[in-house]
C-alpha cells in the first residue's frame, strides 16, 4: 500500500490546535514579522509533539520521508513547518545528498531566517559533514543563486561542523558574498566566522584583519563577538 502522509499530518495539526495560543500566536508572528498564522505553541511542546509522535512514523523510504515532509510544510501554520524541519532532523537515515532538492524546495519556499538557519545548520550542515564531496558542488552552485536565503543558508551549512569545517572554503565564501548590502547575508557572514572562530580563533582573527578592509562592520562586528583582543 503506498505510504500516505495525511492521517500524520493530521495528528500534528490536531496536537497543535489542542495548545494554541491566540495571545501568543500574535505575538510569535509579530516577531517574525509575517502574516503566516501561528498557533501559539512554543518550541519546547513541540518538540513534545515530535517526540509523542515520531515512534509511530515508520518511513520505508526516501520517497516516504520526502511526502511526510513536504505534506507537513504544506499545511498553512508556521508552526506545522516547524515540526516538518524537526521530523526532517529526526530521521536521520535519510539526511543525504538525495534530500538537497527537498531542503532547497523548503529554503526558497520559507523564504526567512527561521526556516533557513535551521534547514542549513542541522540537515544541509549534517549531509555536508558525511558526504562533503557529493555536496560542495551544490553550495557552490547555492553560493551564486540570486535567492537571498540560499545565499545564506550556503554560508551557514559549515556552522556546527567545528573542527572539520574547510576553512577555505568559508573563508572564499565569505569573500564571495563580502561587497553585498544585503542585511541578512552580511549577519550571516559575521555568524558562520563567529562559529568558526569558537574552534579556530586565531585563523579567525587573522582573516578579519587582512579583510578589514572588504568585510561590512556589520560582520567584522559579529565575527569579533566572542574574540579576545
Amino acid at each position: 500500500m503506498p505510504f500516505d502522509p495525511t492521517p500524520i499530518a493530521c495528528r500534528v495539526s490536531q496536537h497543535l490546535q489542542a495548545l494554541a495560543d491566540p495571545d501568543n500566536a500574535e505575538k510569535m508572528a509579530a516577531y517574525m514579522k509575517t502574516s503566516m498564522p501561528f498557533y501559539g505553541v512554543q518550541a519546547g511542546p513541540r518538540d513534545q509533539i515530535v517526540k509523542t509522535l515520531a515512534p509511530d512514523i515508520h518511513l520505508a523510504d526516501h520517497h516516504n520521508y520526502v511526502a511526510l515532509i513536504e505534506a507537513l510544510w504544506h499545511l498553512p501554520h508556521r508552526e506545522e513547518k516547524y515540526i516538518a524541519i524537526r521530523l526532517a532532523r529526526r530521521f536521520k537515515p535519510f539526511i543525504t545528498p538525495a534530500s538537497l532538492p527537498l531542503y532547497e524546495r523548503l529554503i526558497r519556499d520559507g523564504a526567512w531566517w527561521d526556516f533557513t538557519d535551521e534547514i542549513a545548520t542541522h540537515l544541509v550542515g549534517d549531509v555536508l559533514n558525511h558526504h562533503p564531496h557529493q555536496t560542495w558542488p551544490t553550495l557552490d552552485r547555492w553560493l551564486h543563486d540570486p535567492d537571498r536565503w540560499i545565499r545564506r543558508a550556503a554560508l551557514l551549512a559549515q556552522n556546527r561542523l567545528k573542527s572539520h569545517t574547510d576553512s577555505d572554503k568559508l573563508f572564499a565564501y565569505c569573500l564571495h558574498l563580502a561587497s553585498e548590502d544585503e542585511f541578512f547575508i552580511r549577519k550571516a557572514i559575521g555568524w558562520a566566522l563567529r562559529e568558526y572562530a569558537r574552534t579556530n580563533p586565531d585563523a579567525v582573527r587573522n582573516f578579519l584583519n587582512t579583510h578589514a578592509d572588504t568585510l561590512s562592520p556589520l560582520s567584522i562586528r559579529e565575527a569579533s563577538r566572542h574574540l579576545k583582543s
